[in-house]
């Protein structure tokens, strides 16, 4: 068997990613399909760690614009988190692969605190890490915690897993004659507004050199061939 390209990735997941055809909750047919991929890149003797959104069980900043405390929502919205990252984790053991859920809120009756050098040794016997809760602090999204987490525990590439291709100039779905980007800098992104991530997580990945992949989670095959060292989706980099 070929080695794998990379060594350790963090990838992100988007709490959308989890709900299937439904408009909000998580379909279980969805979650055992993302937690076999998973498990086929800790065979390939990847190490993966795994940040998850929780937009299918609640938007703080959407009810923050309705009247509610944004601190509130944002709370609200990593317990969210929380909730995707135990049934990633239930569906991931339930695949024999070992998994840890660490949170950066204090919920150490149902998981792990963050710890980043127990992170670090839980990957590197083979387990699987989801972080979840965000940063623990509100007005950070988990785009910036998944660059956050990356760079400390030294990830040798940030997926971020989307519904599209990669990187386009413009919305793929609304604009047809948009232009799909192989490779580009966060300098670019930022200064096209290209909703790769927010601000902060993309000038996080650029002061610390952390290369990010933006790829479709859907494609058939798609996470092992950029594994194997193929040019799956868009790669933004430092510099061009």
């Amino acid at each position: 068997m070929t080695a794998p390209a990379y060594r350790r990735i963090l990838l992100k997941l988007s709490g959308e990613a989890l709900m299937g055809a439904g408009d909000h909750g998580i379909d279980p047919d969805v979650l055992e399909r993302l937690a076999g991929d998973v498990r086929d890149l800790i065979a390939s003797g990847v190490q993966v760690a795994l940040v998850i959104g929780g937009g299918n069980i609640f938007r703080g900043a959407g009810l923050a614009a309705r009247g509610m405390d944004r601190v509130t929502g944002d709370q609200i919205g990593m317990l969210a988190t929380v909730m995707n990252a135990l049934a990633m984790q239930d569906t991931l053991e339930r695949l024999s692969v070992p998994a840890r859920v660490m949170s950066a809120l204090k919920i150490n009756q149902v998981c792990e605190d963050y710890i980043r050098r127990r992170a670090m040794r839980h990957l590197e016997k083979g387990r699987v890490v989801i972080f979840a809760a965000g940063t623990g602090n509100p007005f950070f999204t988990t785009d910036s915690a998944a660059s956050l987490r990356a760079i400390e525990i030294g990830a040798d590439l940030l997926i971020k897993a989307t519904k599209v291709d990669g990187v386009y100039s413009a919305d793929p779905v609304k604009v047809p004659t948009a232009t799909f980007y192989p490779r580009l800098s966060y300098d670019q992104a930022l200064r096209e507004n290209l909703g790769v991530m927010d601000a902060t997580a993309i000038v996080l990945c650029r002061d610390h050199a952390m290369p990010l992949r933006v790829m479709n989670i859907n494609e058939p095959n798609a996470l092992p061939r950029l594994m194997a060292g193929e040019d799956v989706g868009s790669l933004v980099v430092s510099g061009n």
